[in-house]
This record gives C-alpha cells, structure tokens and sequence, in this order.
C-alpha cells in the first residue's frame, strides 16, 4: 500500500487545476472492488455539470468550501465537512479554490 498525506496531493492536484483550462483536476487515490475514493481540485468558479448520483456516495470538502444543486435544493459544503450525495441529478461548483474527497460505493 503506497501511503501519501492527501494534503500534498491535494496541493498537486490545485496547481493542476489552476493550470488547465478546465480550472479542475482529479486524482484516484482509492480503488478496489467495494470502494473508490478520488480527490478532485477546482477553481473558484468552476462547475462540474450536472450528472446522475454515482450510487452510495459522500463528498469530504478538505479545503475551500463547495455548493452542490439538486433540484430546488443548494448544500454548502465548507472545509471540514462531509455531506452524502443525494441519489438525483446534482453538480457541484467551487465557492472558492477546493479541494474534495469523493468516496463512492461500487457495486
């Protein structure tokens, strides 16, 4: 098992962000038969277009603090906070420069 802090990842992956065009970046840090975990960097400002709940989901906010919208419905999610995704149609856009731990749950 490789060990890493997801601290300094997280700081490789926002320098990524701020450098692409996209304003986002994302690394897997997990990934086995039960369970997938990925860190996902973005800009202020910058919208994951809204997609189908992955199943069993949370979202960690490590830094920064992040808005997801599912219907008439807005969750602020600030650093320090974990929040389930809701089983609908959401997106999810960066208040400020963040960074977000997405756990899903497979299968």
């Amino acid at each position: 098992m490789a060990e890493m802090t997801l601290q300094s990842v997280g700081t490789d992956q926002l320098e990524a962000a701020r450098q692409s065009s996209a304003g986002r970046s994302a690394r897997t840090v997990h990934s086995g038969k039960h369970l997938r975990q990925t860190l996902i960097a973005l800009t202020q400002g910058t919208r994951l277009a809204e997609h189908q709940s992955p199943g069993d989901a949370t979202l960690m906010c490590l830094s920064g603090s992040v808005t997801m919208h599912t219907g008439t419905h807005a969750i602020t999610v600030p650093a320090g906070n974990l929040t389930d995704i809701p089983a609908q149609r959401h997106d999810l856009v960066a208040d400020t420069d963040a960074l977000v731990l997405l756990t899903v749950g497979l299968g």
